[in-house]
């Protein structure tokens, strides 16, 4: 792992009406590392990642991409940071109406001039790092869950896009299909990626984490190494790594 930041997010801070949800967040994502965000229900991990790509806008502080403030950004310059960086959704937000196919080539058409050919090598090949094959042709209503979120996937890593945000990705996914999504991050890690993980699934945190951060109270308690997040004795810590949670919080 290099240790030039990919991302630093620089005193975030978000209220919805009276809910103060990030009272000062800073945080750094390291080029090549995946970096589990960990945080009870409603602490804001997810307006995090939205806030990254500009789905949310935060009320003060900077999210800094390549030495640039993003949240400053108007929608042109949006598109470019979008392209480099990926967000995959919970529920995997395909496009209900359109094939597999058509689904993970949208952002290659949208992006890149490439001749039919070489976009449905890029297709075919991506399907196949997600252990797809075969299944261009099916609408999104055809797959299971699992498949729909790995189709997701798909889509968001089509481009090569420099960093990946994961929205709960294994929610809601049985025992089988959570070790295949997380076989499916292994290998991309391997590929050397750069990647936020926010999850309430322990297990498939410290099995993809290089770092585990703990988002309470509106800041970022505390940030870990796999192993220094399983030994500490902090309360906080504690209540993720007590054996009841499982995969649920």
């Amino acid at each position: 792992m290099t240790h030039s930041p990919a991302l630093q997010i620089l005193n975030l801070k978000k209220a919805f009406g009276p809910k103060k949800v990030h009272q000062g967040i800073n945080l750094e994502l390291m080029s090549h590392e995946c970096l589990a965000l960990l945080g009870g229900s409603g602490t804001g991990k997810s307006v995090i990642l939205r806030s990254i790509i500009g789905l949310e806008t935060p009320d003060e502080g900077e999210i800094r991409f390549h030495g640039t403030n993003v949240i400053a950004l108007r929608d042109l310059a949006w598109i470019e940071v979008r392209k480099r960086i990926a967000y995959v959704f919970q529920n995997g937000a395909l496009f209900d109406s359109l094939t597999v196919f058509e689904n993970i080539a949208y952002p290659l058409r949208a992006h890149l001039k490439l001749s039919e050919q070489e976009l449905a090598d890029k297709v075919r090949a991506i399907l196949e790092l997600v252990d797809m094959p075969g299944t261009e042709n099916l609408l999104p209503g055809e797959l299971s869950g699992g498949m729909q979120k790995r189709a997701g996937l798909a889509r968001a890593m089509v481009l090569d896009p420099e960093i990946l945000l994961l929205d709960e990705p294994t929610a809601g996914l049985d025992p089988a299909n959570t070790e295949r999504f997380v076989q499916n991050i292994l290998k991309l890690k391997k590929r050397g990626m750069t990647g936020i993980l926010v999850t309430h699934d322990i297990p498939t945190a410290l099995a993809l984490a290089d770092r585990i951060a703990v988002l309470h109270e509106g800041r970022i308690h505390s940030i870990e190494t796999v192993e220094g997040f399983k030994a500490s004795k902090d309360p906080v810590i504690l209540k993720f790594n007590s054996p009841q949670i499982g995969g649920h919080s």
